[in-house]
């Protein structure tokens, strides 16, 4: 059994776990090789991991200021608009908008402050002269647990130099951006948010098959973990905007799952569905089936392709059972000519806070939960694996039907 040494390497996956005014979070990173030789811990945490075994589960700080910077009122600033570069990034120019986080490059004649700088700011007010940002660490405000799992621990062979990390840095960065702002919704939704750059029918573009999967083994295995996390034995399930893989464990039994999605040679390939209907979802948005049919729906990588989304989710909470739950799981990659215009503004993390307004704005679900993977290894095997040895990110929301509304 390994021992984290002073002078060794450890590949440990780190989680954060914190709460948002509307939903709990888990953000997990996987961190290969650390050096504890030569990468920085803040604080204590590295006298609490040294000394570990393999496999060993533990909390590491009560701490925030351990994990990121403590939050400072200073940081918070009253700019002129004129300040906000519109010129910066083009796919920014319509803002600032209120709950989004900019790069702090895109903040002119800032002290500190450089036009390469993608460091996030949060807009949290605005009116026709004035901008108000907050330059604070996403979870600066916000009581966050650390905890760790050690996966392997090795003596390092020898010292070749190489690069210094900061991992709580990169741990870090990222999570807190998919919160509200003072519990407000975030203004995403301004400026034709669900346009597209191919508004081309659905059906034309969808209608060569393409049966190959989206993310990399690695990640796949993560969704089926977190789908295997809520699906049990007999459940009924719609795998919505389904394609040739659904993505569940097969060892399941489940009275049903029926796939609902634009290609009926993909689900004719997806042994797991035991029926599927062919259904566009931007052209008719109703669900067909009858109110309360399901026990779990399931989307996999594929929510960043609905033009009208508020009115699907809705559809969705109509068609599950009170407490039955909805799963979103989304990556990094997607078709960008289908793909929502908003899809590809926002960070990664905010994308999380976009489908939790979708969520929030049918008024149907509770126990809202977001879940992140990141920097999990990719697969020697995968077609990818020389431009990135990094698996592609899951991050993943859901919710559940509100225990014995009226969802009709």
């Amino acid at each position: 059994m390994g021992r984290i040494q002073s002078r060794g390497l450890a590949s440990i996956e780190f989680i954060l776990r914190w709460q948002s005014s509307h939903a709990s979070h888990v953000d997990h990173f996987y961190a290969k090789k650390v050096n504890f030789w030569r990468d920085v811990f803040p604080g204590r945490l590295r006298d609490l991991l040294l000394g570990r075994e393999d496999g060993e589960r533990f909390s590491l700080t009560q701490d925030i200021g351990d994990i990121v910077p403590p939050y400072n009122a200073d940081d918070e600033l009253v700019l002129s608009l004129r300040r906000f570069d519109r010129l910066y990034n083009p796919a920014l120019a319509a803002g600032p908008r209120f709950g989004r986080f900019y790069p702090k490059g895109i903040l002119k004649g800032l002290a500190n402050v450089f036009p390469g700088n993608g460091e996030p700011f949060r807009c949290i007010g605005l009116d026709e002269t004035h901008l108000r940002v907050d330059l604070n660490h996403p979870l600066a405000a916000k009581p966050v647990e650390l905890a760790a799992v050690i996966d392997s621990a090795t003596e390092k062979p020898g010292d070749l130099g190489g690069s210094c990390t900061d991992w709580m840095g990169v741990i870090s960065a990222g999570p807190g951006m998919q919160a509200r702002c003072k519990g407000l919704p975030t203004d995403f939704f301004g400026d034709g948010p669900f346009t597209r750059a191919d508004e081309s029918d659905d059906a034309a573009f969808y209608e060569i098959p393409r049966l190959v999967t989206h993310i990399d083994q690695e990640a796949v295995g993560i969704v089926e973990g977190i789908y295997g996390g809520f699906l049990r034995d007999g459940m009924r399930v719609l795998d919505l905007m389904s394609s040739w893989r659904s993505h569940i464990p097969e060892d399941l039994s489940l009275k049903a799952l029926v796939g609902l999605g634009l290609n009926s040679r993909e689900m004719e390939e997806n042994r797991q569905l035991s029926e599927f209907l062919i259904h566009d979802l931007n052209r008719e948005y109703h669900l067909p089936f009858q109110d309360r049919t399901f026990d779990a729906v399931i989307c996999t990588v594929s929510v960043e392709y609905l033009t009208q989304p508020f009115r699907v989710f809705e559809e969705v909470a109509r068609i599950l059972v009170p407490g039955g739950i909805f799963i979103v799981t989304i990556s990094n990659r997607w078709f960008p000519p289908k793909a929502i215009r908003i899809w590809g503004e926002l960070h990664e993390f905010e994308r999380i806070g976009l489908v939790i307004e979708y969520f929030l704005h049918s008024g149907q679900f509770e126990n809202i939960n977001t879940y992140s993977m990141r920097g999990k290894p990719r697969p020697f095997s995968d077609k990818h694996f020389i431009e990135t040895q990094v698996s592609d990110p899951v991050y993943a929301v859901w919710g559940q039907t509100v225990s014995g509304a009226c969802n009709t």
